[in-house]
């Protein structure tokens, strides 16, 4: 902690108190006799998988609208991606 402290020039309860947090949001890990780690990351919880997804479509329709798309254009494009990203796990699998 102190040499994270003195290189982020912060006290060092502050770096304590931030891989403190980043352990419970669990992107680090906490190993006794080898130290602290990169977890892996972390699933989203299902309220911020959508607000997540609620922000990418916003982004998405305002630029659509913006290029003078038709709402069955996006539709059509966003089944044409779902479709080209499901054929690669689909091969994964077998």
């Amino acid at each position: 902690m102190r040499t994270l402290a003195a290189e982020l020039k912060i006290h060092p309860n502050t770096a304590h108190k931030v891989v403190q947090y980043l352990i419970q949001e669990g992107w680090l890990e906490s190993r006794p006799g080898i130290g602290t780690l990169v977890a892996d990351p972390p699933q989203a919880r299902a309220g911020e998988r959508k607000r997540i997804l609620q922000q990418e479509v916003e982004q998405l329709v305002v630029e659509a609208r913006r290029v003078g798309l038709e709402l069955e254009e996006v539709i059509a494009a966003i089944e044409s991606q779902w479709t080209r990203f499901e054929k690669p796990l689909e091969v994964s699998r077998k």
